[in-house]
């Protein structure tokens, strides 16, 4: 079975989204994990055991940008990505107030 992590640096302060909610789910819609980034704004292990399928991760951008008295446009970003395999799935999300970029990483 494959595994997850993710990374959410804020790129507009160069600084790692420390306390930011993500939820991953299975194609369905059924919660696999919840979890908040740590002081590095990382989720080492959201998950060990996914199957080969798409997944949505949600970040709840808007909480974490108004638990800071900033405004943002997006209110969550939500990335639906395929697992092929039983690699490990790292997935990075780089977050502004106004826009983000995410990728497949290692």
């Amino acid at each position: 079975m494959a595994s997850l992590s993710t990374h959410v640096l804020d790129t507009a302060t160069g600084r790692p989204a420390t306390g930011l909610r993500v939820t991953l789910e299975s194609a369905d819609g059924s919660v696999l994990a919840e979890a908040v980034t740590d002081a590095d704004g990382r989720v080492g292990d959201l998950a060990a055991d996914l199957v080969a399928e798409d997944h949505v991760l949600r970040f709840d951008t808007g909480a974490w940008f108004a638990a800071q008295d900033r405004a943002a446009f997006y209110p969550e970003v939500v990335v639906v990505f395929s697992v092929v395999d039983d690699r490990h799935h790292h997935v990075p999300l780089l977050l502004s107030p106004f826009g983000y970029s995410t990728y497949r990483g290692s």
